[in-house]
């Protein structure tokens, strides 16, 4: 593996990482607060914010020089990541289910750091291009429409479209490949790259969604349809349409990964120590008289 895939790889576990031990954060902080101004205040928690950011700007870093497949799942990981850190942390419970998913997790994204074949800069077709930027509209509507009249599970799986919208518009976007040499003219083509705008759109539509599905819906199914969704669609259309590659020979290792890798997500979504976590966040996020009254599962 040559000296830039390898380093846009590990910007990608470093973003799992981070998200993985962002949540847990948060959780940490949540619990210490006492409503939401104070948790808003916590160290622990702001600390928790700043990683979730860290590990977004290292995603997209990695999406510059690897397939999309492979950065999705890699992130997918990061609920092996909050698992692990919450049983160590929170001493959050985990069933033998959950250590073996979290070493196929491993297992899996071994594999697919070694399946990628080499991989350019993404130079889709302007219309797929186009396609890819107005499709942030029909999606954010889609779940407009969807959060009111739908179930959570709905909620879910367009928050996971429109994450995996965002990693292809970042995959996809034509960025300056210097742009400390002249930054503002860096900056003049940021702004005028449309992909960016939809990148934010999808991004901001994702999150919206996720907010909404975990409000009125279980922690574990949300959390893996999510997931399912963001890695299996984005990985599709990049291969179909960004020129996403796999190495000779290890098409179907690449394929058997990804899977594992979504299957291993699905059983983690639904560990324990995911739902002590995001529940943590949740009470953070309620008002003081919305707060629920039971404790963390």
């Amino acid at each position: 593996m040559s000296t830039v895939p390898a380093a846009a790889l590990a910007f990608a576990t470093a973003g799992a990482a981070g998200y993985g031990v962002a949540s847990v954060l948060q959780s940490v902080g949540a619990r210490r607060g006492a409503g939401l101004a104070r948790t808003l205040r916590d160290p622990v928690y702001l600390g928790g914010i700043v990683l979730d950011l860290l590990a977004w700007l290292a995603s997209l870093v990695a999406l510059r020089a690897l397939p999309v497949y492979q950065v999705q799942a890699v992130l997918a990981g990061s609920l092996a990541v909050t698992v692990v850190v919450a049983r160590i942390w929170l001493s959050a419970r985990m069933r033998p289910v959950d250590v073996a998913a979290v070493v196929v997790t491993v297992a899996a994204l071994a594999a697919l750091a070694v399946s990628s074949g080499p991989q350019g800069p993404a130079r889709p077709p302007g219309v797929v291009r186009l396609g890819l930027a107005l499709a942030a509209v029909p999606v954010a509507l889609a779940g407009w429409a969807g959060a009111r009249r739908g179930p959570p599970g709905l909620s879910a799986m367009l928050a996971g479209l429109a994450f995996g919208g965002a990693a292809l518009s970042a995959r996809a976007a034509t960025l300056p490949a210097h742009p400390l040499s002249s930054p503002l003219a860096a900056l003049t083509v940021v702004v005028a790259e449309p992909l960016v705008w939809a990148l934010a759109a999808f991004g901001v539509t994702g999150m919206l969604l996720y907010a909404h599905a975990l409000e009125h819906g279980e922690v574990g199914p949300v959390t893996a349809v999510l997931w399912i969704v963001e890695v299996v669609v984005p990985s599709a259309v990049g291969v179909l349409l960004l020129g996403d590659t796999v190495r000779a020979g290890w098409g179907m290792i690449a394929a058997a990964a990804v899977v594992a890798t979504v299957v291993a997500a699905g059983v983690l979504a639904n560990a324990p120590a995911n739902a002590v976590v995001t529940s943590a966040r949740e009470q953070a996020s309620a008002g003081p008289a919305d707060k629920p009254t039971r404790p963390p599962a």
